[in-house]
C-alpha cells in the first residue's frame, strides 16, 4: 500500500538516486518500527539449511550489506547481498541504471560498485538480522581475469564465517571479460580453487559453509552442459540461474533500450526459465537450482519452481511491485 503510493514520486527521480533514496527510507523506517511484512511461513530445506520460505532477495539491491535487517523485516525467506569486491570500487561510470517501466526491465552497468568486502563484513557484524545470509562475490574490475581466482578467494576467506551461503558471480556483462570465466580452464580452475578452499575452511571453522554458482542466461546448449559437469565434478552445493541477459528482446524501441548493460525485469522471464530448465535437466536432481530472473508476479515464481527450482529470488519486480510481490510468491509456490 505505502510502496503504490510511493512508486510514482520515487520514479520521478533518477533511478540511482531513487534506489539509494528507497534504502535509506526503509531503512529509517524499520528503526521507528514502520517497516514488516507477515508471510506465511512454507520451509524448505535445501543445501543443508532451512529456509522459512522458497522466496528471497537477489544480490544487487543492497550490494554493502547495509540495509540487512530491514530487508529482512519484509518476509523474505533468505537475503542475498553483494557483489562485493576485495577492495572497494567506484564501479562504471553515471548514468548507469535505467528504468524501462513500460517492459516492467531495468538496464544497469553498474559495474560492482561497492565498499569493499571489509565494509561489508563490519555491517553484516553490527545487523541483528538472524535469517538466511547468502553472500555474493566478485572480483575487482582492475584485477586481470588470469588473476581472477584470487580475488574469489580472498572474498571467500573473509565472508565465509558471517554467510549462510556464498554465491560466486561469473555472470555479470559489467566487469570486462568476467564472463569468460564461464567456459573452459578458466572455470575448471576457479571451481578446483574455491572447492579447496571451502572444505579448508569447513575445517578450520567447524562448520561448512555451502557454494553456489551464478551463472548468465545468454549460454549455449554445450555452455550448459560443460558448466553442468563441472558442477557435479567439483560438488558445489548450488546453482543459480540467471543473471541479466545482453539480449534486447522485448525492449526493441523503448527508451533506454539500446543502453548498454545487463537487462533484468519482465523481458528476461523466457529466457532464464528455459536456461533452467536446460540446467534442471542436465544436472537431473543432483544440485539444487535458485530461478532468478523476471518474476513479476506469484504465478511466474511457481513457473521457476515447476521448471526445477527448489528456490526463487526477486529483484527487478520488486521495483514494479513491491514488497507484496513476495507475499504473493510465496503464496503461489507449493510447500
Amino acid at each position: 500500500m505505502l510502496y503504490s503510493l510511493a512508486r510514482p514520486l520515487l520514479f520521478r527521480l533518477d533511478a540511482e538516486r531513487a534506489h539509494e533514496l528507497t534504502l535509506s527510507l526503509l531503512s529509517s523506517g524499520h528503526k521507528f518500527g514502520m517497516v514488516s511484512q507477515r508471510v506465511a511461513a512454507k520451509p524448505v530445506t535445501c543445501m543443508g539449511i532451512e529456509f522459512p520460505n522458497p522466496v528471497g532477495l537477489a544480490a544487487g539491491l543492497d550490494k554493502n550489506g547495509a540495509h540487512i535487517d530491514a530487508l529482512g523485516s519484509l518476509g523474505f525467506g533468505f537475503i542475498e547481498i553483494g557483489t562485493i569486491t576485495p577492495r572497494p570500487q567506484a564501479g562504471n561510470p553515471k548514468p548507469r541504471l535505467f528504468r524501462l517501466p513500460e517492459a516492467k526491465a531495468i538496464i544497469n552497468r553498474m559495474g560492482f560498485n561497492n565498499e569493499g568486502v571489509d565494509q561489508l563484513v563490519a555491517n553484516v557484524k553490527a545487523s541483528k538480522y538472524k535469517g538466511v545470509l547468502g553472500i555474493n562475490i566478485g572480483k575487482n574490475a582492475d584485477t586481470p581475469v588470469e588473476k581472477a581466482v584470487d580475488d574469489y578467494l580472498i572474498c571467500l576467506d573473509k565472508v565465509y564465517p558471517y554467510a549462510t551461503y556464498v554465491t560466486v558471480n561469473i555472470s555479470s556483462p559489467n566487469t570486462k571479460n568476467l564472463r569468460s570465466l564461464q567456459s573452459g580452464d578458466a572455470l575448471t580452475e576457479l571451481l578446483d580453487a574455491l572447492k579447496q578452499r571451502q572444505l579448508q575452511l569447513a575445517e578450520e571453522h567447524q562448520h561448512y559453509v555451502p557454494l553456489v554458482l551464478k551463472v548468465a542466461p545468454d549460454l549455449t546448449p554445450e555452455d550448459i552442459q560443460f558448466i553442468a559437469q563441472q558442477l557435479l565434478h567439483f560438488k558445489i552445493d548450488g546453482l543459480i540461474v540467471t543473471n541479466t541477459t545482453l539480449s534486447r528482446e522485448g525492449v526493441e524501441g523503448l527508451q533506454h533500450g539500446d543502453e548498454g548493460g545487463g537487462l533484468s525485469g519482465a523481458p528476461v522471464f523466457e529466457k532464464s526459465t528455459q536456461c533452467l530448465q536446460a540446467f534442471a535437466q542436465a544436472l537431473n536432481g543432483k544440485i539444487p537450482l535458485i530461478g532468478v530472473g523476471g518474476i513479476v508476479n506469484g504465478e511466474q515464481a511457481a513457473q521457476k519452481q515447476a521448471a526445477g527450482a527448489s528456490l526463487v529470488q526477486v529483484y527487478s519486480g520488486l521495483i514494479y511491485t513491491g514488497p507484496k510481490l513476495i507475499k504473493d510468491c510465496v503464496n503461489a509456490m507449493t510447500a
